[in-house]
């Protein structure tokens, strides 16, 4: 905060809610008021925001615009379960800033669509201020995979976990190998100890 009582950073909390629901960037942009369901722990995802280059009928202008669209594929468009922290993260996004139900969740000043291109910028400052190494918006959605991937331990020493299956259906990808390949990142340590009740 500021010493006015203002934030540093613009909807922080945005960053927060991708970690924990594993959004794309368009999607979490192009989610409106109306899309969430807090009553059933769930968001619908129908739309995303990209940014595309200003158009004069078939000629190309100076400049940038954002454009309301379909999710990237057929299975994009899916319904997101909310955990504790993404629900708090909702709420403290429309504290600080709401136009209405069918407004975005993360508006700009005037409550229209945020550009993404601002929101990224937004991240870059957040990360440079706590000293994390620059890392893409994507990191967030490949994060939030791979922790269900490999699961958390639980005080009995079993391992809490989605398949690659679930998780692909969580994501919005069509099969489970994308997930695989690309998005998880295996953690053993999350192993030790694990075997300590099989005795051979």
């Amino acid at each position: 905060m500021f010493s006015n009582g203002k934030r540093c950073y613009q909807q922080a909390a945005a960053y927060v809610l991708m970690l924990n629901t594993g959004l794309r960037t368009g999607e979490m942009l192009g989610l409106r008021n109306s899309d969430i369901d807090l009553e059933n722990r769930v968001m619908h995802i129908n739309q995303a925001v990209k940014e595309v280059s200003k158009r004069n009928g078939a000629e190309s202008v100076p400049g940038r615009e954002v454009q309301i669209g379909k999710p990237k594929s057929a299975t994009s468009k899916r319904d997101v379960p909310l955990n504790d922290a993404a629900v708090e993260m909702i709420l403290d996004l429309r504290k600080e800033m709401c136009f209405g139900e069918d407004a975005p969740l993360i508006p700009d000043e005037n409550g229209d669509y945020t550009r993404p291109l601002n929101f990224r910028k937004r991240y870059y400052r957040i990360l440079a201020a706590a000293r994390i190494e620059r890392k893409g918006l994507h990191s967030l959605r490949h994060t939030f995979a791979t922790n269900l991937v490999n699961g958390i331990k639980q005080p009995d020493c079993s391992i809490k976990s989605l398949t690659p299956r679930q998780v692909a259906d969580l994501l919005g990808h069509t099969t489970s190998e994308i997930i695989e390949m690309y998005y998880v990142k295996k953690d053993t340590t999350r192993l030790l100890g694990i075997t300590n009740d099989f005795q051979f």
